[in-house]
């Protein structure tokens, strides 16, 4: 095999064009004889530029799909602007229909009394009552197949998460089980089991989706739309009629959108006060909100990425740089200047550069398939490969300019410094290695990895040294963070939610019978932990414009806990616990004074802490206030909802809990017929946090990834720099196998430097992120776990290094010693 061109290659190739045109003659001469000899130094270095910006464009683009997916999808379809609720089956929807600004009204059948064969129950949207919906009104889009066709009984159309979940797409069927008119009409059809009326097979026919009729959520499995023909064909079974008869209520657009639903509302309340209309749009900036905190993280991300990026692949680029301007001083003689030497060296980085941008390019193409993330994933209106090239185009010209940068300012570092010759700076540790007596490999290690050296033979160090540490500080805050992320995501206690159970005991001032016996039964159960009786009601605050969801609850032996972020709990009458949002909203804190009225009149209180209050029909667990009983009883007369809180002790199921509770009442007290539970509410939070953990993970394999490169970068670059260092102590009886110690004791000695101030600043950064996103989400803030990080982040350094080590030590241990010499 031919031996690699020397220096005195190149002597040639640039004596032999003499003065003609010699700048540009002697940058390609040094680019094609860089590409000959370290085409493997570039093509490392294209991939770690194209790895770190193809992994910030991904984060970038999907976080602006994902913010956009809602608005995109409402601008594709014809979107209700708002639900009213007659719930009354023989309501005249005409009259509705006819106020001004309607543009357009559906009917749906509220009806919880149809079964799919074979699939779980939920899976069916309210049947459309018209042909409106999906045509005039929440036009979805279709992305196979096409809609129902509205006089059909027997179609229907399914969204993308049903048919991926039961893999259930167009040209597929399912059977519809329905009730009798009599099972309607008695209250039965809720029973699924004993549904007895006619079984439909219904013809999937198009896969769409819609921000309302058509959507998937987080916690569903899918959804199922039949055609308007079904409720045409079927409604005695749907329906049914007289007092047992189901709802039919209406979706609306209005055509001043949403700044018409006010007047929309006073004119609908003057055909029958009691109708209610529900603002869509409000609605959907709730969802709205979950996709931009997704957006939030992958931005974060993005952000994390690049700054790593900076320090890791920077460094990489800054010693190939450095390394080819050195490499240059041989040419001062034939008349190159400093200012070509650093054009010359710079040449190679910036084409690495612009490879590794379009790399990145590419790649972040390719990744947009599977972006956006999370909740916005469930509202994209067209999935697949997305060019963003808003994105796209500036980031290219950033990192290739970015890069040319580096290499640039690197190169001007090294001529300057060749130029005044300096001695290398010396390091005490080495030098106390060396008095010491620590055997020659060791020594020699330290002071490659710690000291530059001088002249030609010069390596920047400190960017290796850097790189180490921002490879262990990245990936341990990355682990820190994603321990946090899953101690919320399996933990509902840290958004206040410290019960599994709750059962309603009570309505609008009236309780269903006699509580006290029940929970009498519930607090001797060994399965419960604790019971409490809690009182629910509203006040207003703020002249009227704030509602604030009050709680008061009586322990039944042992209280329930609850989350005070900080301050402390109510005690008197005239004290109040605020939730976050609440606070936020009366813009009050610990020690301020608020007013809040019940329907026994305003009451003035001093707020004393913020915590977390119950997630309930109303409001979520941020929305709210805690009271004592006295202080409660000082604003209602009675309450809104009278429920009992169960929390059980660790290792129950709730499922079980909740059967064996329920029977253990209904025995000892036959007249509490009708007594269940509920599941606790799971706050939309909780799954947010769980879309998102991921991307700590993906982030700290990135970060290994780009550490790994850089320092694996920094090892070979040291054995080629070095090589002359090396050579002389070979010369003078070092050992190949010691030679191979050499780069061995440096990777070791980056590893250590990593380890020294990369943990106790990973641990730190990792826990000031989630405070930050604790306080934001908002939700108890509870110092992350770093016990198993800590444990495993040294000895997997510490292999790593040492694996990275083996190939530069190799060559080390076989380079030629006389051709090295005979050279210099």
């Amino acid at each position: 095999m031919p031996a690699p061109p020397g220096p005195g290659t190149f002597h040639l190739a640039v004596a032999s064009f003499g003065r003609r045109n010699r700048y540009v003659t002697i940058l390609r001469a040094w680019l094609r004889l860089e590409l000959r000899r370290r085409w493997r130094t570039l093509a490392a270095l294209s991939l770690l530029v194209g790895l770190a910006s193809g992994t910030v464009f991904a984060a970038v683009a999907g976080a602006r799909r994902g913010a956009s997916a809602q608005s995109r999808l409402q601008d594709r379809t014809r979107p209700a602007t708002a639900t009213v609720y007659a719930n009354d089956p023989n309501f005249d929807w005409g009259r509705v229909r006819a106020l001004p600004g309607v543009e357009a009204l559906g009917t749906f059948v509220v009806t919880y009394g149809t079964a799919l064969e074979g699939l779980p129950d939920g899976l069916i949207a309210f049947p459309p009552a018209d042909d409106a919906e999906m045509r005039t009104i929440e036009r979805p889009v279709v992305f196979h197949g096409r809609v129902p066709d509205p006089t059909r009984a027997d179609e229907a159309v399914v969204t993308p998460k049903f048919a991926s979940i039961h893999h259930k797409g167009v040209g597929d069927t399912v059977v519809l089980r329905l009730p009798t008119p009599a099972q309607v009409a008695d209250g039965e059809a809720t029973d699924h089991a004993r549904l007895a009326g006619p079984r439909v097979t219904l013809h999937i026919v198009g896969v769409v989706r819609s921000p309302w009729l058509a959507v998937d959520t987080p916690d569903n499995e899918g959804t199922l739309i039949p055609s308007a023909g079904l409720t045409a064909a079927f409604r005695p079974n749907l329906v049914g009629g007289g007092a047992g008869a189901e709802y039919i209520n209406a979706i609306v657009r209005l055509r001043g959108g949403e700044s018409a639903v006010s007047a929309f509302r006073d004119a609908a309340t003057r055909i029958r006060p009691d109708l209610e209309v529900v603002s869509l749009p409000s609605e959907h900036r709730q969802v709205q909100r979950a996709s931009a905190f997704e957006a939030r993280c992958l931005l974060a991300f993005a952000a994390a990425a690049l700054i790593a990026a900076l320090f890791l692949v920077g460094a990489a680029i800054v010693r190939y740089s450095s390394a080819g301007a050195t490499e240059l001083l041989t040419l001062r003689p034939l008349g190159m200047t400093p200012q070509q030497r650093i054009v010359a060296a710079a040449t190679a980085a910036a084409v690495a550069g612009v490879v590794g941008a379009a790399v990145g390019a590419v790649g972040a193409v390719l990744a947009s398939r599977w972006f956006p993330l999370g909740t916005a994933k469930l509202l994209e209106p067209s999935p697949g490969i997305d060019i963003d090239w808003t994105v796209l185009g500036p980031g290219f010209a950033f990192v290739a300019i970015a890069v040319l940068g580096a290499a640039v300012i690197a190169a001007r570092v090294a001529v300057t410094s060749a130029s005044r010759d300096t001695a290398g700076r010396r390091s005490t540790v080495a030098r106390t290695a060396a008095r010491a007596g620590l055997p020659v490999p060791l020594v020699v290690g330290v002071r490659f990895a710690l000291e530059p050296g001088r002249g030609q033979f010069a390596v920047p160090v400190r960017p290796a040294l850097i790189g180490a540490v921002a490879g262990v500080l990245g990936i341990l805050a990355s682990l820190t963070f994603a321990s946090a992320v899953s101690d919320a995501a399996g933990n509902p206690e840290r958004f206040g939610q410290s019960f599994q159970l709750v059962a309603y005991v009570g309505l609008s001032n009236e309780d269903f019978g006699p509580i006290g016996p029940v929970y009498a039964v519930l607090s001797k159960d060994p399965n419960v932990e604790t019971v409490n009786d809690v009182k629910l009601g509203v006040a207003t605050a703020r002249g009227g414009h704030t509602s604030v969801s009050v709680y008061a609850d009586r322990p039944v032996g042992s209280a329930l806990p609850i989350v005070i972020t900080s301050g402390r709990a109510a005690g008197s009458a005239d004290e109040v616990v605020l939730a976050p949002r609440s606070g936020a909203a009366l813009h009050a804190g610990i020690g301020d004074t608020v007013s809040l009225t019940g329907d026994r009149g305003a009451v003035r209180l001093h707020v004393t802490g913020i915590g977390f209050v119950p997630q309930g029909p109303h409001n979520s667990y941020a929305d709210g206030a805690w009271m004592s009983p006295a202080g409660y009883r000082t604003l209602f007369k009675g309450f809104q909802y009278h429920e009992a809180l169960v929390s059980l002790r660790p290792g129950v199921k709730p499922s079980v809990a909740a059967t064996a509770l329920v029977k253990a009442v209904l025995t000892a007290i036959p007249e509490a017929e009708g007594f269940e539970f509920d599941f606790a509410y799971d706050p939309p939070q909780v799954a947010q946090i769980r879309q998102v953990r991921v991307l700590p993970v993906v982030l700290g394999s990135f970060l290994g990834l780009l550490a790994i490169g850089a320092i694996g970068h920094a090892l070979a670059t040291a054995v080629r720099r070095r090589s002359h260092d090396l050579a002389v102590l070979r010369a003078l009886g070092m050992t190949p196998r010691q030679s191979f110690g050499v780069i061995t004791a440096q990777a070791t000695v980056l590893a250590a430097v990593g380890l020294v101030f990369g943990v106790p600043l990973g641990i730190a950064l990792g826990r000031f992120v989630w405070r930050a996103v604790a306080d934001s989400t908002p939700l108890q803030y509870a110092p992350p776990p770093a016990a198993l990080a800590l444990a495993s982040i040294a000895p997997a350094a510490l292999v790593v290094v040492n694996l990275l080590a083996a190939w530069p030590g190799r060559r080390a241990a076989g380079m030629r010693i006389t051709d090295i010499l005979r050279t210099e």
